[in-house]
């Protein structure tokens, strides 16, 4: 089974789709982590991010047990990423090592922007996770706070609008919802109302496993 999960930034679709993945016992991937790992790429290099080439050539040298979760968060990375995510060849670059993952044996949980509408437009299950602006830079504000980054709530609202702008009008790949995708809005939802959402549609779809999906994690 292939668990495609779309969204904007700080929607939740990441937290979801974890948490999907450990209930169904199946691999997971956070797509957005690949683009983030060819802008790093770049700036520690000292590169400029419109270095298109130079991220294509970062983007096919992607090794996938490599990637540092921990080293590619934050929001400067994360508007990093959004620029290089704009570049029709670098995302060409990724799209074999993503359909790759999805088709393991067993399959997998991938969230990011394109999984549903491109990556994997033939997935079991399509989830299109979203929030209000306001919900979703409160939560990336929160977060950057807690981390020790004092940033401006507004700051914060301005880049959250900026990104999703920049994700939905770029001429490749931009963010929306596939025709077939089951909206969950969590702006007032919490992770694990959430997660019972997106087990409610999964159970309904074709060559869903219902052992060990619906074991809880008392169970376990």
């Amino acid at each position: 089974m292939i668990v495609a999960i779309d969204g904007p930034a700080a929607s939740g679709k990441g937290t979801l789709a974890k948490a999907v993945a450990a209930r169904l016992r199946l691999a997971h991937l956070d797509s957005g982590l690949l683009y983030r790992a060819v802008a790093k790429s770049l700036t520690d290099r000292g590169l400029s991010l419109e270095a298109e080439a130079e991220a294509v050539k970062a983007a096919a040298a992607l090794d996938l047990s490599t990637l540092d979760a921990t080293a590619l968060r934050g929001a400067e990375m994360g508007e990093a990423a959004s620029q290089v995510a704009a570049y029709p060849s670098v995302r060409a670059a990724l799209v074999h090592l993503q359909r790759a993952f999805a088709r393991r044996p067993g399959g997998a949980v991938i969230d990011g922007r394109d999984i549903g509408t491109v990556i994997c437009p033939d997935a079991q299950v399509k989830l299109f996770v979203t929030a209000s602006p306001e919900e979703r830079a409160r939560r990336r504000w929160r977060e950057l706070v807690l981390g020790g980054a004092p940033l401006d709530y507004d700051a914060v609202l301005a880049d959250i609008r900026r990104r999703d702008k920049r994700d939905s009008t770029r001429s490749v790949a931009p963010l929306r919802q596939a025709p077939d995708a089951v909206l969950i809005d969590t702006t007032y939802l919490k992770p694990e109302a959430a997660l019972e959402a997106a087990l409610a549609v999964i159970a309904e779809a074709p060559g869903h496993r219902r052992e060990p999906a619906d074991l809880t994690p008392r169970d376990r």
